[in-house]
């Protein structure tokens, strides 16, 4: 993991086609603004892994569905 410090209004590129920057600190909240190409998607981590639970559940409900289905069938 790279660690940097960066002060309000400074910048970190990746790849050169994405930007963060620090767009402000006030105690221990720190706003980050992020500048990606549309293509490129940018989550929350808290919001990644609720999508990625949702997903699991969902994956899960078609497998009960599908086995279902073929029980029925026998």
């Amino acid at each position: 993991m790279l660690v940097l410090s960066r002060k309000t209004d400074e910048c970190i590129v990746i790849n050169q086609d994405i930007r963060i920057r620090i767009v402000s600190i006030r105690g221990d909240r720190v706003r980050v603004g992020i500048e990606a190409p549309r293509e490129v998607t940018v989550h929350r981590e808290e919001v990644l892994q609720s999508i990625h639970t949702e997903s699991l559940k969902s994956d899960e409900f078609r497998t009960e569905e599908i086995v279902g289905t073929a029980a029925n069938r026998v």
